[in-house]
């Protein structure tokens, strides 16, 4: 899985983190990312926890386009969190689909790589079989759509598990590809916290290793597009999705150490959602994780 030495396989992976943006895309992203020695960039564009779709300022997206393009930084979105095409309340799948269809929109206005989401909820006991149905009929629109439009991608993200979540556990991510025929515009993010509150062991020796190896037998060698690597502060298993500074929690540093080792990583962009005090967490954070995969 690794050079001799344990040096990690193929070309580094490059380290940022999700972003704020208050106050102005550009003016307010673009020093974070200096500040924090971000080499990739995650923001929102639209409230996290809510439905408004702002249209965003078309002189802050093209500076913010451009300062990105300039530091060679790619960007990338996270989608509002409440986003959830498996639930059995159709306002909350119609909002879910206009929230994607938005995000995809201001992604190519700032020249996003990606869209991330959550991989949603069934919610009620014996809904999943329609609930997969809903992401079909609401995600293959909106692939074709992106697809045809040269981008961005959307990221599909495993959730912490419980809830009758759709997909948790990476071999969840099987079916839930297979409800959109596996369409080359649907690829996959991966949450170190998420996994390791759905089940899967990842402090244990080999652990990443192993549900790495099980993700790309799950997915395929190429559907891997986006990593978010956070600590946690909860037990293995907990279905608790609360982050932690790397090293500091229960999933620990050997274990991102084999993350940024793994093959199916290599060139992957990696960004940290964990606290952050103004930017000194972050910053913290990136170093880490550069220093566990430097030659």
């Amino acid at each position: 899985m690794s050079r001799p030495g344990g040096l990690p396989v193929g070309p580094l992976r490059p380290v940022g983190s999700h972003t704020p943006t208050s106050g102005g895309l550009a003016r307010t992203a673009l020093p974070y990312v200096d500040a924090t020695g971000s080499r990739v960039v995650q923001v929102y564009v639209s409230n996290s926890r809510g439905w408004a779709l702002p249209p965003g300022d078309p002189a802050q997206d093209a500076l913010f386009a451009a300062g990105c393009a300039a530091r060679g930084v790619p960007v990338y979105i996270h989608a509002s969190l409440l986003v959830n095409l498996g639930s059995p309340t159709p306002a909350t799948v119609e909002k879910s689909a206009q929230t994607l269809a938005h995000a995809l929109r201001r992604g190519r206005a700032i020249g996003a790589r990606g869209v991330v989401f959550h991989a949603g909820s069934a919610v009620d006991a014996g809904y999943a079989e329609t609930a997969l149905r809903q992401v079909r009929e609401s995600l293959l629109p909106l692939l074709d759509e992106t697809t045809a439009a040269g981008g961005p991608l959307l990221l599909v993200e495993p959730s912490a598990g419980g809830g009758r979540s759709l997909a948790s556990r990476v071999e969840h991510l099987g079916p839930y590809l297979d409800a959109v025929d596996r369409h080359p515009g649907l690829g996959v993010c991966f949450d170190t916290c998420h996994a390791w509150a759905a089940g899967h062991d990842l402090a244990a020796e080999g652990g990443m290793t192993a549900t790495l190896d099980a993700l790309v037998a799950t997915v395929g060698a190429d559907r891997l597009k986006l990593i978010h690597a956070n600590d946690s502060k909860d037990l293995c298993g907990s279905t608790r999705d609360r982050h932690e500074n790397i090293g500091k929690g229960g999933i620990g540093e050997p274990a991102f150490a084999e993350l940024m080792a793994h093959p199916a990583t290599a060139g992957i962009p990696v960004v940290v959602e964990t606290p952050s005090d103004r930017h000194e967490g972050h910053a913290t954070d990136i170093a880490t994780l550069n220093r566990l995969q430097t030659p």
